[in-house]
């Protein structure tokens, strides 16, 4: 994860390194919260819907029509209604491979998933004061 350029500080080499960035990020997120509310309720699932899925960025970057939009509608209604998903907080599944995977490296570093978080509240409370 390049913090800095979370924080709009650099510039990221691509699209599609900025869009990789910002799904780690909201993994990495998405397992800091988890741990920090693991107490509190609420099931935090890091989730990929698919890859390669019918949005525009598929069109234009890859020249591909993609698979159906279902597919990733489909899996963020399972994860929030089937009893599989009831226990997973703090956990990754990965629709390609319709399972709970590894994520990236970086988000099963706790502190790294800390500083994440610490960059996006600070790089929000930077744009609120604007």
């Amino acid at each position: 994860m390049d913090l800095s350029a979370l924080a709009g500080q650099r510039p990221v080499a691509d699209q599609f390194d900025s869009y990789a960035q910002s799904k780690l990020a909201l993994t990495m997120w998405t397992f800091a919260m988890a741990q920090t509310l693991r107490h509190a309720g609420p099931v935090l699932i890091a989730l990929n819907p698919g890859s390669l899925l019918a949005s525009k960025m598929v069109r234009e970057g890859f020249g591909i029509a993609g698979k159906s939009l279902t597919i990733g509608a489909n899996i963020i209604v399972k994860a929030a209604l089937a009893d599989e998903f009831a226990a997973a907080s703090g956990r990754y599944f990965d629709n390609d491979s319709e399972r709970f995977a590894a994520p990236h490296r970086d988000a099963l570093d706790a502190a790294k998933c800390k500083a994440v978080v610490a960059t996006l509240e600070a790089t929000l409370q930077r744009l609120l004061t604007v």
